[in-house]
């Protein structure tokens, strides 16, 4: 097991290259980046002057701006680096990256780093939870419906999660906003942000309060969204491995049905859930959250990253897809290696 932990360490380096250069190629190539966006809100504030001069000598025609010299668009190039060639400026960030270095922000003024560490405890916050409900809620119910397949209570569940599954999640979010959060009905929930103005001023139990009352309704977005495909898997798993040959063979043995499927079914079973936590994972944290933090107003990485791809910020779009990319490789590492723990007869060495 150890070759192939190492194996697979070795090859997130060239995953990472490839994937870093396909989206460096994308965005490159993408109308709109950070010298263009420059370059508009300079003219647009030399128009405003232009208008304010206009408007003081009485003139009722608009001149307009004549545009930028090339020395100052040369500067704005200097200023994001784009006076160097793509290959160049790929080169230049990966050596940057090897250090984990990702520059600094063009818009924001602050490292890269400084503004993943500040927004990260935000997204790793609202990923654990919805990750801890969606997995307490849906393998009871997979569990549930796999024992009880066929009966009313899996029928009327099997409709529910449905509906759950084919609405989107970012569509939720916004049905809760309205519902609940001062929309048309109640005003029940604050309607963006993680925490109130006062935060700082309450005592601890008002600060724990505070922050659930703020997450009650992303929670219940994100947990909504989430957990049917997780069920279904749960239940499939569990139904494969009742009708297999050991179980009736348990049965036979008098042993009870809680035993048969607690000390027999579940080990078995539970591999391909297992298999299902990474994807699940980055899912949760990278997908869904990333929509639920744009629609609450919440200050993490999914937030940041869309703000990022408006303003063509691209050491922040680089930095986030790094981070995303490098944790989801090591969660699918973590699956491999959890798979041998659960089940020794699993080597991967050996395939």
């Amino acid at each position: 097991m150890g070759r192939y932990v190492i194996k697979r360490l070795l090859l997130i380096l060239p995953t990472l290259f490839l994937i870093l250069l396909a989206n460096f190629v994308i965005v490159q190539a993408a109308p709109g980046g950070p010298v263009e966006q420059q370059i508009a809100l300079i003219e647009q504030g030399q128009a405003g002057q232009a208008m304010e001069k206009s408007a003081t000598s009485n003139q009722q025609t608009y001149q307009g701006t004549r545009g930028l010299s090339e020395d100052m668009v040369e500067s704005i190039k200097a200023q994001y680096g784009f006076d160097k060639s793509a290959p160049e400026r790929f080169w230049l960030m990966l050596k940057n990256y090897a250090t984990l270095d990702f520059g600094e922000s063009f818009f924001k003024g602050q490292s890269v780093t400084e503004l993943i560490v500040e927004k990260m405890p935000v997204s790793i916050s609202l990923g654990l939870w919805s990750t801890l409900l969606i997995y307490l809620i849906a393998i009871p119910l997979g569990i549930y419906k796999a024992c009880h397949h066929g009966s009313g209570v899996d029928k009327l569940t099997a409709l529910l999660m449905a509906v759950g599954h084919a609405i989107p999640v970012f569509v939720f979010g916004v049905i809760l906003l309205v519902f609940f959060a001062g929309g048309s009905y109640f005003n029940w929930f604050p309607l963006q942000g993680l925490t109130s103005e006062n935060f700082d001023q309450l005592s601890l139990l008002g600060k724990i309060k505070d922050y659930f009352w703020h997450l009650a309704l992303p929670l219940l977005a994100s947990t909504i969204g989430g957990f049917a495909a997780l069920t279904y898997l749960t239940k499939f798993s569990f139904l494969e491995e009742l009708g297999k040959q050991y179980v009736l063979t348990a049965r036979a043995k008098g042993l009870s049905e809680r035993q048969v499927l607690y000390g027999h079914v579940f080990r078995n079973a539970m591999l391909i859930v297992i298999a299902g936590i990474p994807a699940a994972i980055v899912g949760i944290f990278f997908a869904s959250n990333f929509l639920i933090e744009i629609i609450f107003k919440l200050d993490g990485l999914g937030l940041l990253g869309f703000e990022a791809i408006q303003q063509r910020d691209y050491p922040i779009i680089f930095g986030t897809l790094f981070i995303f990319t490098l944790v989801g490789l090591v969660l699918q590492l973590i699956s491999d290696i959890s798979y041998h723990l659960i089940d020794p007869r699993i080597d991967f060495e050996e395939r």
